[in-house]
């Protein structure tokens, strides 16, 4: 379902970037395949490292995502580029909420 979340984005007025790899293309940070509790596999990188770095080329000031687990990959991701100061990874749901104040 790639069109839902980017639907209710643009009714917040939200100007969208979207990543070089997304929709069907896309890069699964695969924490909810259990990345995330699991020992590392031989690589040069971790997935939410190179999932966070593509997220922060785009120039975004916020991160979106409505899933708890890329909340959490892409979080860490974006503290490894060392953009957690100037770039935000919120929930839809926080997005919506903010808007209704």
């Amino acid at each position: 379902m790639y069109e839902a979340p980017r639907k209710v984005l643009e009714t917040l007025d939200a100007e969208l970037v979207e990543m070089k790899r997304c929709k069907s293309n896309g890069l699964c940070c695969g924490a909810g395949g259990a990345q995330m509790f699991k020992e590392e596999e031989k690589g040069a990188t971790r997935i939410n490292f190179e999932r966070g770095r593509e997220a922060v080329a785009t120039g975004a000031a916020v991160i979106a995502s409505n899933c708890p687990f890329c909340m959490t990959m892409l979080t860490d991701g974006v503290k490894d580029a060392g953009k957690e100061e100037s770039v935000k990874v919120l929930d839809i749901a926080e997005l919506i909420a903010e808007s209704m104040k």
